[in-house]
């Protein structure tokens, strides 16, 4: 099949060169909002072009604490193991991120932990892996919009197994520190989704993240000026991608081209996997026409 035939949001690539395989995972298209989530699947290519699956990659057994909206699986590799960063909601409980471990891309993955990495009490989403310069490992999420209003990009440290957190998260920014950014309700309200950090070469820390700009969802840069974590957070006055399309990673191909994954358009049920060309350009990144 061809990207084209998969119905996925939230894309993520785990290029294995060991294995000469790319790993794809995503966002199950047809569960993204109503009914009950089998699970997070993953499918394979060797070129990117022509993929197959899917496979099962999750699924949860009888004790497992959400039943639905299964969102934004990304597939991290920690010491020799494979971790996957999911979003979970269950009735009367808040939406939260998990992490799932695995011996092998494909699966299975199993919970990692006794529950839930986000604060019991807030609206989270959109885990993703952060190792700083110390070797230590953090998660970086977001405190969702639908409470806070003005959604609040977050860090927490973690154990070394990646089972619990350490300490409470910090605010890293909000959404509408970004100019590019506006409001998806009323005028007050905007989104922050889709983390995903890049340390360049040269040290310098960047952060992908999404929101909705004015043509709709949209992917921006946000830098660490200090070159750590912490900040503070500087955020480019437009979007990367600025149409209708969003939650974006990057990777490495097995030429080392770099390719952003986006799912577009943000309109269900109408949602594919993408991947985009971009370059370094100075202290950024910039698509590169096809």
């Amino acid at each position: 099949m061809r990207l084209n035939d998969i119905h996925l949001r939230d894309p993520y690539v785990l290029p294995v060169r060991e294995h000469g395989t790319y790993y794809l995972y995503g966002t199950t298209g047809r569960t993204a909002w109503d009914g009950r989530p089998e699970g997070f699947d993953v499918y394979t290519s060797k070129d990117l072009t022509e993929w197959e699956g899917p496979y099962p990659a999750f699924r949860p057994d009888a004790s497992f604490w959400a039943d639905r909206e299964y969102w934004a699986p990304e597939v991290h590799v920690y010491r020799g193991k494979y971790y996957m960063f999911a979003t979970f909601k269950a009735e009367g409980r808040c939406r939260a991120v998990q992490i799932l471990r695995a011996d092998h891309p494909l699966g299975p993955f199993a919970p990692n932990g006794e529950g839930p990495v986000t604060p019991a009490d807030w609206e989270c989403l959109d885990g993703t892996l952060y190792v700083d310069e110390s070797g230590l490992p953090w998660m970086v999420f977001c405190h969702e919009w639908l409470q806070v209003k003005n959604g609040k990009m977050c860090a927490v440290r973690l154990t070394e197994e990646l089972d619990a957190a350490i300490g409470d998260p910090v605010v890293l920014f909000r959404a509408a520190d970004a100019s590019w950014v506006v409001p998806v309700e009323g005028d007050d309200r905007f989104v922050t989704d889709g983390p995903f950090l890049v340390r360049e070469e040269d040290g310098r820390l960047l952060m992908l993240w999404s929101s909705c700009g004015k043509d709709g969802y949209a992917i921006g840069i946000a830098h660490s000026d200090s070159g750590q974590l912490a900040g503070s957070w500087r955020q480019e006055p437009t979007a990367l991608f600025g149409k209708d399309g969003g939650h974006g990673m990057l990777f490495a191909d097995f030429s080392d081209r770099l390719l952003l994954s986006i799912h577009v358009p943000n309109v269900h049920p109408q949602e594919r996997p993408a991947f985009f060309p971009v370059r370094q350009d100075g202290d950024s990144l910039l698509m590169v026409d096809r």
